[in-house]
């Protein structure tokens, strides 16, 4: 089973990232990343069940979210190849916010699993994720 695993410390407290992000419709931190974000159905960002579109092309839904441990789940149910549906299936991403090491700051870890016959997603999913989290942590830093 493919996956990539990537992590940052962001310098804020727990709550004001994860206050950031735990909508799961809104990438406003993340500007030069994601570029465009649909909301399909009434779901609000904050509920399982909340689906969206990234820059016209990831389809994803929210499948868990817990406040109290920090952490949010979601699928990608097509996208562009190496992640569409045709490429992979069951793919799961996850973030995770806890304390740093030192208390100075948040750790955020994305990492994210699926099932394919090939390798191609992990650079591709790596590559965006690493950009994600360098984004999220720059938005901290004004």
């Amino acid at each position: 089973m493919p996956s990539t695993s990537q992590s940052i410390v962001v310098p804020a407290p727990v709550a004001e990232v994860w206050a950031r992000v735990s909508n799961f419709h809104d990438f406003s931190w993340a500007p030069n990343v994601i570029t465009g974000v649909e909301q399909v159905g009434d779901r609000a960002g904050t509920e399982v069940g909340a689906r969206r579109i990234l820059n016209q092309a990831f389809h994803e839904t929210l499948i868990e979210i817990d406040a109290d441990q920090h952490l949010l789940r979601y699928s990608i149910d097509d996208g562009p190849s190496p992640v569409s549906a045709d490429d992979v299936s069951n793919y799961i991403g996850q973030v995770k916010l806890s304390p740093a090491s030192g208390g100075i700051g948040t750790l955020v870890e994305w990492t994210s699993s699926w099932e394919s016959n090939s390798d191609d997603a992990v650079e591709f999913c790596h590559g965006i994720y690493v950009a994600l989290l360098e984004a999220l942590a720059k938005s901290f830093q004004s």
